[in-house]
C-alpha cells in the first residue's frame, strides 16, 4: 500500500492527479490524505483529513509514503522508518506562497530513506524501481556539522553565527536573544 499525505493546509492537485494516474495502472492500493481536495481521484482511497491515530496506523503500514516536501511528513517518515519520496510545491504553480519546499528538498538531498521528485514525472520511475529504503539510522555528515556548529554556538555563550563551514544550514546568522 502506498500513503498519499499532502498536510493539512492545502490542497495538492498536481499530486493527487498524479498519484490517480499511477494507481490506475498499478495494481496497489493508494491511501490518499488530500485535504481540502475535491477532485474527483477514482483510483485513491480519499481521506480529506485524518485522525491523529489513524494517520500513524496508516503511516506504518505503507510500503512507501508520498508527500509534499513538509518537515511533518519528513520527520514522520524518519520516526516509522518508512521510505518517503517527496514533491516540492512549487510557488510558480500556484501551489505554495514561496518556494521553501524546494529549499528543504535541496536541503535534504542525500538524507536516507527520502528520495526526491523534482518533476511530477519521475514519480513512477521512483515508485516502481525497487530502489526505494527507509531511513537507517545514519544522520549523516550534515548532522555531525550542525551539532559542531551548535556545540561551537553554546561554547561561545550563544553569541555570534553559525561558523560558515557548517554545510546544509541554509541560513547561516543565528541571532542571540541572551543579553
Amino acid at each position: 500500500m502506498i500513503f498519499l499525505t499532502v498536510g493539512t493546509q492545502l490542497a495538492f492537485p498536481r499530486l493527487a492527479r498524479a498519484m490517480n494516474d499511477y494507481a490506475a495502472k498499478h495494481d496497489e492500493q493508494v491511501i490518499a490524505q488530500v485535504g481540502g481536495d475535491d477532485a474527483e481521484l477514482p483510483k485513491l482511497d480519499v481521506r480529506h483529513m485524518l485522525p491523529p491515530d489513524e494517520f500513524v496506523d496508516i503511516f506504518r503500514r505503507a510500503r512507501v509514503v508520498v508527500a509534499h516536501a513538509g518537515i511533518g511528513t519528513i520527520l514522520s517518515a524518519r520516526r516509522y522508518n518508512r521510505p518517503l519520496v517527496i514533491v516540492p510545491r512549487r510557488h510558480a504553480l500556484g501551489e505554495h506562497r514561496n518556494d521553501h519546499q524546494l529549499a528543504t528538498a535541496q536541503a535534504l538531498v542525500g538524507l536516507s530513506g527520502l528520495h526526491v521528485a523534482w518533476e511530477i514525472e519521475d514519480l513512477p520511475k521512483l515508485l516502481d524501481g525497487g530502489a526505494l529504503k527507509s531511513a537507517d539510522g545514519n544522520k549523516g555528515s550534515r548532522h555531525a556539522a550542525l551539532v559542531e556548529g551548535i556545540g561551537q554556538f553554546i561554547a561561545a555563550g550563544g553569541k555570534g553565527a553559525v561558523p560558515a563551514r557548517t554545510p546544509g544550514i541554509v541560513s547561516q546568522k543565528v541571532v542571540s536573544r541572551a543579553p
